[in-house]
């Protein structure tokens, strides 16, 4: 199995935890120790939402959280974006731990955190879900997974830049223009990169 396209590492990674205090300590660890905090979120819905526009690699969530808590949201990053998540908990319950291992998590660290355990789960957690793809003969999609969001990534910062709008809007307007068109956001994006205007 060929994996010189997918980084050995993951560099961007999603926070989800709705203690603010919390989820600021952890990105400075992340950062202290080398990795880009895509965004920081309270709940697991916004972590998803975030996702869909952030490019993370890998996923660390609070177990416990409003709307939608770390094991679901963890499920559906793997199933809609192929983001592998590092649960962290306060609690050791083995029934947390069994779900966690069912629904897309690849790590599972016990609060508080400290740096060097966030690295470590990280790394490990990121050679389990390759391993796991390679498993399923899913390499090729993950590699595609990674270059779409980052020309995503790229075109959004492109219209950022020209237009001065936020990023948000920015994704926003990319998805609309691949809604109206009926066109893969990938596909648009690449639309933005070669100099194409948007129809408004």
């Amino acid at each position: 199995m060929n994996f010189k396209k997918l980084p050995s590492q993951p560099s961007r990674v999603l926070i989800a935890d709705d203690e603010h205090l919390m989820a600021s300590g952890m990105a400075a660890s992340l950062r202290s120790i080398g990795f880009d905090v895509a965004g920081q979120a309270a709940d697991g819905e916004a972590a998803c939402e975030l996702a869909a526009h952030t490019a993370p690699d890998i996923a660390v969530l609070d177990i416990r959280m409003p709307r939608m808590d770390g094991l679901m949201a963890a499920k559906r990053l793997w199933d809609q974006f192929l983001i592998p998540s590092i649960i962290v908990s306060a609690y050791s319950d083995e029934e947390y731990v069994r779900q966690a291992e069912e629904t897309g998590v690849y790590g599972y660290l016990l609060k508080p955190v400290s740096a060097d355990a966030l690295r470590v789960a990280i790394s490990v957690g990121w050679a389990r879900a390759v391993g796991e793809l390679a498993k399923q003969g899913r390499i090729a999609q993950l590699e595609q997974t990674l270059v779409d969001r980052r020309i995503v990534e790229q075109a959004k910062w492109r219209l950022v830049e020209q237009s001065g709008m936020s990023e948000s809007e920015a994704h926003a307007k990319l998805q609309k223009a691949a809604r109206s068109t009926r066109r893969k956001l990938v596909d648009v994006a690449n639309d933005v990169l070669s100099g194409t205007q948007l129809a408004e």
